[in-house]
């Protein structure tokens, strides 16, 4: 019997495997030998019981720090010099620049890079300039560079972060989504209360869009007082805080409802009408897809992934980013238009299955992973 090529995936965090390859790596397992690799933690452990794959932890800072980097790369370089895989596939920023640098030191044949969103674009001065080097580096330390979309591919080409040829699997998205978890019938008892309801998921943060989203969803509670918004997710106020006044609208419960960060969304899915998303950046977000899946019409900004996923007027509405005005306007269409509305959440689940259900997505990567080790 012949030895198993052996695969490396890594992300800065446990919880980036735990998610973006739940179920990935266990099919992978039954033809390649597959290694997991991220920071310590109990995600970590998870991901190995659950996919049955052997763990390497690498401490991984997300932020720049230098001194902490440098030994990063000291550990990951005497990982890829032990482990002598045929492939590195590795994801998130930090992971990426860390795995690419000590692929290529180690002489790892195959270093795949999937950039699932850039940090760049929405930053400014000396900030932007590095952030826009270690994209670049590790694009350079790469042979295979895959990024989540066609907008990330547009960013990566047009900033000239590399020149090398870009591959986008499939529709974009690297995750994909079992329609049959994320399905409305299963929740056809989950009750409505009166009035229109927007939901929100995702990190309670500027970045986003959440000034915006609460001031516009002010003006609008003000001519429909029945309406409502749930928000869904955690706050981060040590890193990318909301404005004072923002908070204090969110925690009046005035028509909002913060609910916190949720293990499973698909009920407050099926208790709204649609799903707002005014977020400033994105790789591909994966809320939008399974909001969709749900049979739920978006009000996204225009934005990549997001302008990816939505087609304008068919399942949602695409507005500009940072945008109060246009996302009130868009906000109170739903609100008076309800046959649009309905018309538009009957494309959504459709439309979500016929790009981006699991096995599609992930049939993708494997026959990518194919290719490329039969090179």
């Amino acid at each position: 019997m012949s030895k198993k090529l052996k695969i490396i995936r890594s992300s800065t965090v446990p919880q980036s495997l735990d998610s973006f390859c739940n179920g990935v790596l266990k099919e992978l397992s039954q033809e390649y030998e597959v290694v997991a690799v991220s920071s310590p933690g109990e995600a970590l452990d998870k991901v190995s019981r659950r996919e049955g794959v052997r763990t390497i932890a690498v401490p991984m800072e997300r932020h720049i720090s230098l001194m902490n980097d440098l030994r990063s790369l000291w550990q990951m370089w005497r990982v890829m010099r032990r482990e002598r895989p045929d492939l590195v596939h590795s994801m998130t920023p930090k992971a990426g620049l860390i795995c690419m640098m000590a692929a290529w030191l180690a002489r790892v044949p195959r270093r795949v890079h999937m950039f699932t969103g850039l940090v760049w674009p929405t930053s400014t001065g000396l900030k932007r300039r590095i952030l826009m080097a270690t994209d670049w580096l590790t694009c350079a330390c790469a042979t295979h560079i895959i990024p989540e979309g066609e907008g990330v591919k547009h960013d990566l080409l047009s900033h000239h972060i590399t020149r090398k040829p870009i591959k986008v699997l499939g529709y974009g998205n690297v995750k994909g989504i079992d329609m049959e978890h994320y399905n409305p019938a299963l929740f056809s008892n989950v009750s409505h209360q009166e009035g229109f309801t927007f939901v929100f998921v995702g990190r309670i943060v500027r970045d986003k869009g959440i000034n915006e989203l609460v001031a516009a969803f002010d003006r609008l509670h003000e001519d429909y007082p029945d309406v409502r918004l749930v928000l869904i997710g955690p706050r981060e106020d040590d890193l990318d805080p909301v404005l004072p006044a923002t908070l204090e609208r969110i925690n009046s419960g005035n028509g909002i409802e913060a609910v916190g960060p949720q293990s499973d969304v698909r009920s407050f899915y099926a208790s709204s009408d649609a799903l707002v998303f005014p977020s400033y950046r994105e790789g591909f977000p994966n809320v939008v897809i399974e909001a969709g899946a749900m049979g739920l019409p978006s009000i996204v900004t225009d934005i990549n992934g997001s302008r990816e996923i939505i087609i304008d007027g068919q399942n949602g509405v695409i507005v500009p980013p940072r945008d109060e005005e246009a996302l009130y306007q868009a906000m109170k269409r739903f609100v008076e238009q309800p046959d649009e509305i309905a018309a538009m959440a009957q494309k959504a689940r459709g439309l979500i299955a016929s790009r981006y259900e699991q096995s599609y997505v992930r049939q993708c990567l494997y026959d990518f992973y194919h290719e490329i080790l039969n090179q």
